[in-house]
């Protein structure tokens, strides 16, 4: 975890450094890639991911330090082998991983999340899931544990993996040459983020491209077919937590209201988007058909909500960098609670940007427990003094602002412009 959290302190400035340049850069060359609620709501989904991860919010089932123990049959003692060995089957397994989670309706959940930025840029990148909170395809690596890679080389390997297929999450870079025949560009997964039906379900490469193009789901892109971003079924909100499991939503609902049996269960594994004829009928879902005329998701916009969204993301960044540089120094209530007013927190600011009366409630809840902690622990995150009274302030002022925003500021909005209160739609 230690190991984890120091890769992070240098990864997340990174990125963001990175996400800053692009932004410039599509201004100089007048590109529209980026919209202020959208790549709030990118980044609010990393800082959840990384919550996750780093708090190990995750059940394995199929332990990798357990199949090398048991099922080890070779021992290579060069490293530079077995980082390489590990890094091309980490890719082929992501490939295979990558195609489940687009085909089949279960695993469809534990990806929505990355695909449902109706933009394409670096942000978009960091829209990585929460929901995939059992790890089920851990009996794909029984390989890398028979030939006896150890687990310090998955633990270094898998995040560099990880970290290797952001740069390509942009519209600014073309074709790359003869790169295109080995690696994935950004060419290729501009084709993979798009809804044209000619782009669906291609090019589930993360790094290099020859797995796509050995099993037949390589799709170049056509200067004809523009890419058209985002997934069939609008998620129509910026909380990340929402669009995390909207889907399972929907098929638990599906699968409540069937009324065979067989539907009940085989909608979880039928390819993604199935539904029961009697329930397209009789509960139809809004899907994107025409491409080219598909209204993007935009709640109003107002500049004060526009920058204390920002104020709130920073915030949260900051929140988040301190609770894992001192997890060693918390106990395990404190850890459990400081997560838990993270992701309401997080919940709360971007249902604030739908204008949904659900932001006030995750503001009252978070606002308690923030409180709580300071009253019954005396320091935030193990630092006392001062910082109780500005983050305690600062709770009060995120409830004050929510209030202002749906009820005051809201009120001046035409009513074609206000969205369902609720932000259920």
């Amino acid at each position: 975890m230690e190991q984890y959290i120091q890769i992070l302190n240098y990864a997340i400035p990174g990125f963001l450094i990175l996400i800053a340049i692009e932004f410039f850069a599509s201004k100089l060359l007048k590109k529209d890639v980026y919209r202020g609620y959208d790549t709030i709501a990118s980044l609010s989904s990393g800082l959840s991911n990384s919550l996750k991860d780093v708090l190990g919010l995750t059940l394995i089932i199929f332990s990798y330090d357990y199949m090398v123990t048991n099922f080890a049959q070779f021992e290579i003692q060069s490293v530079i082998w077995l980082v390489v060995i590990c890094f091309i089957f980490l890719d082929f397994v992501g490939y295979c991983t990558h195609r489940f989670e687009h085909v089949i309706n279960l695993f469809w959940n534990r990806h929505i999340i990355h695909h449902s930025s109706e933009e394409f840029n670096l942000a978009c990148a960091l829209r990585q899931p929460i929901s995939n909170i059992i790890a089920i395809f851990g009996f794909f690596y029984l390989p890398l544990a028979v030939i006896g890679v150890p687990t310090a080389i998955i633990a270094i390997v898998s995040p560099l993996h990880l970290f290797a297929q952001f740069w390509y999450h942009t519209r600014l870079i073309n074709r790359l040459g003869f790169l295109e025949i080995i690696l994935v560009t950004p060419s290729h997964h501009r084709v993979h983020h798009a809804i044209n039906d000619v782009y669906l379900d291609k090019n589930f490469s993360q790094v290099f491209i020859i797995w796509d193009r050995l099993f037949g789901t390589f799709q170049e892109e056509l200067e004809s077919v523009p890419p058209v971003y985002g997934v069939k079924r609008p998620s129509n909100t910026w909380n990340p937590i929402l669009i995390n499991f909207k889907h399972l939503w929907l098929l638990v609902k599906d699968a409540w209201r069937a009324e065979n049996w067989l539907d009940k269960i085989r909608i979880w594994f039928m390819p993604t988007g199935w539904r029961p004829a009697e329930l397209i009928e009789r509960f139809p879902e809004y899907s994107v058909n025409d491409v080219y005329n598909m209204e993007k998701y935009q709640s109003p916009i107002s500049r004060p909500l526009l920058i204390w969204s920002w104020i709130q993301l920073l915030l949260h960044l900051f929140f988040m960098l301190l609770l894992f540089n001192n997890i060693g120094n918390l106990s395990e209530t404190e850890l459990t609670a400081y997560t838990l007013f993270m992701f309401i927190s997080l919940f709360a600011f971007t249902s604030l940007m739908d204008r949904s009366i659900l932001s006030l409630i995750a503001e009252v809840l978070k606002c308690t427990i923030g409180l709580a902690l300071i009253f019954l622990t005396g320091h935030w995150m193990n630092i006392p003094g001062q910082a109780t009274f500005i983050v305690g302030a600062y709770l009060i002022a995120s409830l004050l602002c929510t209030l202002y925003f749906l009820y005051i500021e809201n009120t001046a909005q035409p009513d074609s412009l206000k969205p369902n209160v609720l932000g259920l739609s």
